[in-house]
């Protein structure tokens, strides 16, 4: 489930930005990547292990906190979906123009943009198992697309090393390298998904830990051997719009280009509908507990889900995706996840004052691991533009209008952690 929620499809699109910044250094960029996000993983482990409900980190910040930070919580989180979907939906819309290119035009880029994701909306909105069908289909396509690529480039360098070309020399600054690390944490970004789940695990101090430092290194192998093929066959990475189908047109036949560009766009579809499932039902929990509108949290009589929240996300899912482009929305995915994951690494101490009996994985130094995830999350989100910050704003504005609402009505929600 780690695995399937990291693998998205920003994979297709982040080689570009991330070659652009870093040239010959950006597969080892993974592993400085890998670190940080290892870090933050393992304070992680230890604070949803300790937990028996679903929720992930707002139910960790409602508990370790209260209401007031579980809410600011909940609002980043679900920001930092809203932005990570629709910069897969502009991906999207980048790789179909490789069959269709007038897709780009404004007005058709809307209606495309309005057809995909109100398609995924109806599905899910008339119930849960059409919408879990649609994202395991395209989930099996996705793995099968990303193995035949990386076999495939891989055995044409080698088979057939005039194709390889020689990533350009280029000074990397600071600014450069801390960029790419903020697009790095959007490729990662979901780990913390599937834990929204972990009260339904067996054993959740033995399956948690194991399940994230496993997940999190196979991924990061997938990602560094893609980044490799992009910088070793084409000429100008950086420069690429699509970059795994560029590359491709390197080792393969037009058909397996083809066959490529076809698989990038049920990757992406395939995110778009996995997070259609998931990401209302985040709004819809807070709705539950008081913490959101009650009107979130309501269930369709007939088909049993929760509708409203499904049409909020996807209408707010819509503007954002016009409105930006696949960069932006992914900087902004990355940024809103460091504050979500600063609360994690912020809760490990203050759960092991506040509950010091509870069964849980004991995260060797979890004090000082908890510290460096903090500066490593605290450091790059002084990286982040006026355009990010801007909407990050707005959100914990809205998010403290949120709080003020919920205690007038002194609705309570207590943990059972």
């Amino acid at each position: 489930m780690i695995i399937n929620t990291m693998i998205g499809a920003s994979i297709f699109g982040l080689p570009a930005l991330i070659a652009a910044r870093l040239g010959k250094w950006s597969p080892l960029g993974f592993l400085a990547a890998f670190a940080g996000i290892a870090v933050i993983a393992a304070c992680m482990a230890e604070v949803a292990s300790q937990f028996q409900e679903a929720g992930g980190p707002y139910l960790y910040a409602r508990v370790a906190f209260g209401r007031f930070l579980a809410i600011q919580n909940g609002w980043l989180t679900w920001l930092s979906r809203i932005a990570a979907v629709s910069a897969v939906a502009n991906l999207f819309i980048t790789y179909l123009s490789e069959f269709f290119p007038g897709v780009k035009a404004p007005l058709v880029r809307a209606a495309v943009l309005t057809v995909l994701i109100g398609f995924l909306a109806a599905v899910n909105y008339r119930g849960v198992t059409g919408g879990n069908w649609v994202s395991n289909f395209f989930t099996v396509t996705k793995v099968i697309l990303l193995a035949f690529f990386i076999v495939a480039g891989l055995a044409a360098l080698l088979l057939h090393p005039g194709i390889r070309v020689a990533p350009p020399d280029m000074t990397t600054t600071a600014t450069d390298w801390f960029e790419a690390l903020l697009l790095m944490i959007y490729s990662y970004g979901g780990f913390e998904a599937a834990l929204i789940a972990s009260g339904e695990t067996r054993d959740a101090r033995k399956d948690i830990p194991f399940a994230l430092f496993t997940a999190i290194a196979a991924t990061t192998i997938l990602y560094i051997a893609v980044q490799y093929l992009v910088i070793h066959t084409i000429p100008d990475a950086g420069a690429s719009s699509a970059p795994v189908v560029d590359s491709a047109r390197r080792f393969l036949s037009p058909l397996g280009v083809q066959i490529v560009a076809a698989g990038t766009l049920a990757s992406a579809y395939g995110y778009l509908s996995a997070n259609m499932l998931h990401t209302p039902r985040i709004t819809f929990a807070m709705g539950e507990r008081g913490d959101f509108p009650v009107f979130f949290g309501r269930i369709h009589s007939r088909f049993r889900t929760p509708h409203l929240s499904i049409v909020i996300f996807a209408v707010v899912l819509l503007a954002f995706s016009i409105a930006g482009n696949f960069k932006w929305n992914a900087l902004l995915s990355s940024v809103a996840r460091l504050f979500v994951y600063g609360s994690v690494a912020a809760a490990l101490p203050a759960l092991r004052k506040k509950q010091p009996q509870a069964e849980r994985f004991r995260l060797p130094f979890g004090n000082l691991l908890a510290l460096l995830a903090l500066l490593f999350t605290g450091i790059l989100v002084t990286r982040m533009h006026w355009g990010e910050f801007l909407v990050i704003s707005i959100t914990a504005a809205l998010a403290f209008l949120n709080w003020l609402w919920a205690r007038k009505r002194g609705d309570s929600f207590e943990s059972t952690s």
